[in-house]
């Protein structure tokens, strides 16, 4: 059976995929929620286990000081591999450029975010609103830098005490600044189930895409287009 030119436009604009549900969306590919996840479990481990170093009464609790070291210092470690990994899928490689682009549009939400404003229109964003990028870049760089003043504290030999503690005391208040920013990402994403739909599926719905993410959502593709540039 052959098809007539042009009968594909309209059509495969409007018609959602054969595996997506009508009414729902494609937002997040398998490479790209498999590496949030196994990052957000290394995260919530390193964090759990510098909360059981760190505050006494889970300290006395938990025990076994010896092995909640190795395995905080491996966590932190292996915080980056899962990242690294996805580098290997172009949809995870997409996104990552989606979020290091920052636009108008985006200053336009943050405004708009600090007034409380949330008429519609008031937020436009693209895949991914001005506060997604924000905290990714922020989170991007504390881990980076936790783990350049952990790898001081761990191998003693390789660094002078000056050096050592200046690394102590630059990664214990980062690590409890990076606690409380993935506190506050946790609650934000408990208050938007889905959200949390779109990365633990896949798919979100059509029209909370629109609401949410009007500059992406289908039929609306300029700040993909945008944040591509």
């Amino acid at each position: 059976m052959t098809s007539t030119p042009g009968s594909a436009g309209p059509t495969a604009a409007t018609t959602p995929p054969p595996s997506e549900p009508a009414g729902r969306v494609h937002r997040f590919a398998r490479p790209v929620r498999l590496v949030h996840r196994a990052t957000a479990a290394l995260m919530l481990l390193c964090v759990a286990s510098a909360a059981c170093l760190y505050v006494p009464q889970l300290a006395e609790l938990v025990g076994r000081r010896r092995l909640v070291v190795t395995v905080h210092e491996w966590s932190g470690l292996l915080v980056p591999v899962p990242l690294l990994a996805g580098l290997a899928a172009r949809s995870l490689r997409a996104d990552l450029r989606r979020l290091n682009r920052f636009g108008p549009h985006d200053r336009q939400w943050l405004r708009a975010a600090l007034r409380r404003d949330r008429r519609p229109g008031a937020r436009p964003a693209g895949k991914f609103n001005a506060g997604q990028k924000l905290y990714a870049a922020w989170i991007a760089g504390a881990v980076l830098v936790m783990a350049g003043t952990g790898l001081l504290m761990w191998f003693t030999g390789f660094a002078p005490l000056a050096w050592r503690t200046a690394a102590t005391f630059v990664h214990d208040w980062l690590a409890l600044a990076a606690g409380l920013v993935l506190a506050g990402h946790i609650a934000l994403a408990y208050a938007d189930p889905e959200a949390r739909r779109g990365m633990r599926s896949g798919s979100v719905g059509r029209e909370w895409a629109r609401r949410e993410h009007p500059l992406w959502a289908p039929g609306e593709r300029a700040g993909d287009r945008l944040e591509d540039q």
